[in-house]
Order: structure tokens, then C-alpha cells, then sequence
């Protein structure tokens, strides 16, 4: 019997279109969390925002935060891992986007704080409404210049706009980071972002499973950006809502996000090993 690690992605995922876990999974998972289940989640989201779309989830393992940039104490929110981008590439990337005139939202850890930097008078409607999604956010923090935009240790930059500019920037730079050109499932908005190259759900998820010393890695996912960890893992499952992409490569298609399908697939498959 091997012991297995399991983990989802969230958004389209593990949350309902609603952004939230519901009742009934957190009902199953913790359920079968205290009868051993090692369960977590690998997402693009921060800790912060992680944290407020799982509430209900009881978790006793670390979580994967930002596609890979970090893992982290579920319970103290301590850094394990982290993966940021040298001086020379945050460099690089900025210059990348400024030629294609692209302003960046930049992610950065300041001071041992991790912040989001950018510029107001050069936001496009798509972050304007991101950020106002993220009303009160301690990460907040808007410049009037270019000055101080990489400060600290630059580990994500985020662009949101409509195509155009941005696929031209993203030919350029995938060709040297981890960069994921896609549509967000909520707005519709297309989104550009590059992390570092050590910064991947594989790497992340792999990492993990040393961790807690398990055998066998089960995962689940709804977009491109999962393919690298489904690659990864020992067995992968796309929801029927999944990007068609991800669904070739799957080892199945269960139900869609919105009828509990990664829980109820978990609850069946960890009652026939257990």
C-alpha cells in the first residue's frame, strides 16, 4: 500500500465558479483528513487569497502558493521553499514588457514582506479590476514611477490586458522563464505571467512529496498551466470543465468543479486503499 500525496488545483478546480470550497467537500476532505488523507493544493493564488477561498479545509501539510514559487507551513505561513528571480532576469523582464508597452504588476518579497508593486496611471481596465478585487490587501503597494519597481526579491509578474502586445511579449520571454499566456476563467481578462523557471507546480508538487515522504502522487487540474504537473505525477485527473489541452493528457475526466468532483473521486479512491 503507497503512501499517496494528493493535490489540486483550485480555481476551476477544487472551487466552485462561486470562488469558494463548498460545504460538502470540506465535509469529505476533512473528514478524510483525520483518517490519515494527505491532502493540499497547488495554485497560482497567494497564501492570502489561498487561505480566504479554503476556509473550512483543515490542512496539516504545507501548500503550494504562486505556481510554484512557494511552499508553505500551512499553519505558520513559514516559506520552505522559495523561488525568485535573480537581479539580472527581473531586469530583463522588465525591460521585455516596457518595449511592448506593458506596465507589470510586480510581485516581490520586501523586507521579508511580500508586496505587489505598480504603477496607477498606467493600469489597464483588467488590473484596475483585479486590484479592486483585492481591496484591502496588505500587499498593496502603488508607486508614481518606475523607481522601486524591483525592489527586494521579485518572484512574479502578472499583465492583464487584451491580446495583442502581450502574445508578442509572451513569444519573447517564454523562450527564456516559466511563462503562461491564458484566460481567466472569472473575467475573461487574458493574462500574462512569468516566473522564474525553477517555479513550477512539477517542481513544487515533487518537492512536496519528498517532504512528506509518500510514493505516490495523485493530482488535479482544469488548465495549461497544470499540464507540467500532471507530467509529474503518478496519476492526473482533469474536471470535465478542464481546458482540452489538459484533458488529452489526463489520466481521466472526472465530474465538472461545481458538483464536488475532485472530494467525491478522493473519498471513493481513498476508501479503496484504505
Amino acid at each position: 500500500m503507497l503512501k499517496t500525496l494528493y493535490v489540486t488545483d483550485l480555481d476551476g478546480t477544487l472551487l466552485t465558479s462561486g470562488q469558494v470550497v463548498s460545504h460538502k467537500s470540506c465535509e469529505i476532505i476533512n473528514r478524510l483528513t483525520e483518517q490519515g488523507l494527505i491532502f493540499s493544493y497547488a495554485t497560482a493564488r497567494s497564501l492570502i487569497t489561498a487561505r480566504q477561498v479554503t476556509k473550512g479545509l483543515n490542512f496539516s501539510v504545507p501548500v503550494i502558493v504562486n505556481n510554484g514559487v512557494f511552499i508553505i507551513d500551512s499553519v505558520s505561513g513559514e516559506k520552505l521553499v522559495k523561488n525568485t528571480f535573480s537581479l539580472d532576469q527581473t531586469e530583463d523582464i522588465f525591460r521585455t514588457l516596457r518595449d511592448f508597452g506593458i506596465s507589470p504588476l510586480v510581485y516581490s518579497v520586501i523586507e521579508g514582506v511580500e508586496k505587489f508593486s505598480y504603477i496607477p496611471k498606467r493600469l489597464t481596465r483588467g488590473m484596475t479590476d483585479f486590484l479592486d478585487s483585492r481591496r484591502g490587501d496588505p500587499r498593496h503597494r502603488p508607486l508614481t514611477s518606475e523607481k522601486g519597481m524591483l525592489d527586494g526579491e521579485p518572484f512574479y509578474f502578472t499583465c492583464i490586458d487584451e491580446a495583442g502586445s502581450m502574445a508578442e511579449a509572451y513569444d519573447v520571454l517564454k523562450e527564456r522563464y516559466y511563462t503562461v499566456y491564458s484566460r481567466d476563467i472569472y473575467s475573461g481578462d487574458q493574462w500574462l505571467e512569468v516566473m522564474p523557471n525553477a517555479a513550477t507546480k512539477a517542481n513544487a508538487v515533487l518537492q512536496l512529496k519528498e517532504y512528506c515522504g509518500c510514493e505516490r502522487l495523485v493530482v488535479f487540474g482544469d488548465g495549461i498551466n497544470d499540464i507540467p504537473m500532471f507530467k509529474a505525477a503518478d496519476e492526473c485527473y482533469a474536471v470535465e470543465n478542464a481546458a482540452p489541452d489538459l484533458k488529452k493528457i489526463a489520466d481521466g475526466i472526472i465530474g465538472v468543479n461545481n458538483a464536488d468532483s475532485v472530494a467525491a473521486f478522493i473519498e471513493k479512491n481513498f476508501a479503496g486503499l484504505y
